[in-house]
């Protein structure tokens, strides 16, 4: 059942079509701050537009977050590093394990960043200072996707090859949840104003929402090939989530009613979307731009 709410939307150039635009943050210093995956830099636009790109930094930028220290910390897939940059723009790498593949990044509660390793199966945890260390997850091929810190003090984390969420407490105690649809294929997680997590299911076409002690619903999207990917808690207590299969925005309430917002460009290929410091939604696509979703 839809919202009936409206949405405005405007578009900022970031770069040209081929650098891509991929993860966005709010940061500490009032600006969004966004990865270009293909382009190995990062850029700053801060809400009214003014744009500064950073770099390049590690190779393939693709998840970024707001850090404990008063910086961004990004994943670097192509270069398996973890990168740090500072609100001045200066850059600082720290390597993760060779050839892991990192991709989500999340602050954990306790002091330190926690990341996905897609290609290891594993998850990782860096301190401010560089040092990383790491834990296996169950499994053969599981590709850990994004990650997120939950309101109950632990990590939690899709598998997208897995089917399943896991979640692992700061020192280390692992558990894995199976997902009820086969081919779920689970990316992007949050935190939602209900005390639970919430997920997208970009193979299957649904939103997920799993309580901290297990339990999983699915909400079906009305297009099942709208291929959701990244998930945040915005304005109004509800779940905000890109489509990137249709080019649109959704939004779920914590009771499942959903609606969608066409964005302006078809094709866009949202990936990223984070709440910004303006109580607007802010949304990575791929092909050159941010969005700013403003809703009424």
């Amino acid at each position: 059942m839809p919202h009936g709410s409206h949405a405005t939307i405007r578009e900022f150039t970031v770069t040209g079509p081929e650098a891509g635009p991929y993860g966005i943050a709010a940061g500490p210093d009032g600006a969004l701050w966004c990865t270009l995956v293909h382009d190995g830099r990062i850029a700053r636009m801060t809400p009214d537009g003014d744009l500064t790109l950073h770099g390049p930094a590690a190779d393939g930028p693709m998840t970024i977050t707001a850090g404990p220290d008063g910086a961004l910390w990004f994943t670097a897939f192509q270069s398996h590093a973890i990168g740090r940059i500072g609100t001045d723009g200066e850059i600082t790498e720290f390597a993760a394990p060779e050839g892991c593949g990192p991709c989500g990044i999340a602050a954990g509660p306790d002091g330190a960043l926690w990341f996905t390793q897609m290609h290891t199966g594993s998850i990782g945890r860096i301190t401010v200072d560089g040092q990383v260390t790491g834990h296996q997850v169950p499994g053969e091929g599981t590709m850990p996707s994004m990650i997120t810190t939950g309101p109950d003090g632990a990590l939690w984390f899709t598998l997208n090859q897995g089917n399943a969420i896991g979640r692992i407490t700061p020192d280390g105690d692992l558990a894995v949840h199976p997902l009820p649809t086969e081919g779920a294929a689970p990316v992007g997680i949050t935190a939602g104003p209900d005390g639970a997590l919430w997920f997208t299911e970009i193979g299957t076409g649904h939103i997920g929402q799993i309580t901290t002690d297990g339990k999983v619903t699915e909400f079906p999207l009305p297009d099942p090939g709208a291929r959701p990917h990244a998930i945040v808690a915005g304005p109004g207590g509800d779940l905000w989530f890109t489509e990137w299969g249709t080019a649109h925005i959704g939004r779920i309430s914590p009771d499942g009613r959903i609606d969608e917002h066409p964005l302006p460009t078809p094709g866009c290929e949202p990936h990223g979307i984070a709440a910004g410091p303006d109580g607007a939604l802010w949304v990575a696509l791929e092909t050159g731009a941010l969005a700013r979703v403003a809703v009424s």
